[in-house]
């Protein structure tokens, strides 16, 4: 039998996107062949796609989908391992595919979704591909009646659906760029969540200058200051970005229309990503073996 060393082991890894284990397992069976190992490999698709679905997949893109009318749109996060495999032809065709299949149900249900096709479609372009590739969410958003929803997406990592009542549709294009640019926390004032508030509050209160000062003074500045938080991180009172000289709320309003809300997606958001040290990784196998 054929001693497998490290850097096959790492150079299989590479090529294939696969474990270390599952490389060193095919290089044994191939007698040390990388190229015979991949050919086996390529035979078991199906035994290789479900062994990505442990791999963390913190890449991809954000795609969206709007109604000619406006009245309703969707957005899916379709995500990869790796940043590289998010710009690939292949996956961006699938992440199209993808968002065109959600468009068509008005759907959020990910598993109904993508039972049968898509998932065979998936398990391909895994096969093909090398990484573990998962569609991970989705959003509708309606608008109401005589509303609309805009739509923007940003180098497909940042993606934002906003609602307006009446307005253009670029305006509500604009709304959502300058979401995407800015982020803000939520829409309007009256919806920052008390508990927000309360924290923000507390460290006005913890402020040296706020020291000593009598109930009713101290009060007003923290009134002053809250006021001034909630113009920051509302994005109907923030400046607006293509036009700092106006609110977003005054441009909406000057195309007519009025800022109801907004989705924001953001690639990898809420995901830990793993970070791989290979050499720790043979090391540690090797005092076990």
């Amino acid at each position: 039998m054929a001693a497998i060393s490290a850097s096959q082991v790492k150079e299989l890894r590479e090529r294939t996107g696969l474990g270390m284990m599952e490389c060193k397992k095919a290089l044994t069976e191939a007698g040390g062949d990388i190229d015979t190992a991949i050919e086996n490999l390529r035979k078991n698709s199906g035994l290789k796609a479900a062994k990505k679905a442990g791999r963390t997949a913190a890449e991809g893109a954000i795609v969206t989908r709007v109604a000619e009318d406006g009245s309703y749109g969707v957005m899916v996060e379709v995500n990869s391992e790796t940043d590289f495999v998010a710009r690939d032809d292949n996956f961006t065709a699938f992440a199209s595919k993808v968002a065109d299949a959600f468009f068509a149900a008005k759907s959020e249900d990910v598993a109904a979704i993508m039972e049968g096709e898509l998932e065979a479609a998936r398990e391909q372009l895994v096969q093909k591909i090398g990484e573990n590739i998962s569609v991970r969410r989705s959003v509708v958003v309606d608008a109401p009646e005589g509303g609309r929803v805009g739509e923007y997406v940003h180098g497909g990592r940042i993606g934002v659906l906003t609602v307006l009542q009446g307005g253009t549709a670029e305006a509500a294009k604009d709304v959502a760029m300058h979401v995407a640019a800015i982020n803000p926390a939520v829409a309007l004032p009256e919806n920052m969540p008390q508990d927000k508030l309360d924290a923000e509050k507390a460290i006005i209160l913890a402020q040296p200058d706020m020291a000593g000062k009598p109930e009713n003074i101290a009060e007003k500045m923290v009134q002053g200051r809250l006021k001034k938080y909630l113009a920051e991180n509302s994005l109907t009172e923030q400046a607006f970005v293509k036009d700092p000289n106006q609110t977003v709320a005054e441009y909406v309003k000057a195309a007519g229309g009025e800022v109801l809300g907004f989705t924001r997606f953001e690639v990898g958001e809420g995901i830990e990503k793993e970070e791989v040290d290979f050499a720790q990784e043979v090391m540690e196998q090797a005092k076990r073996s």
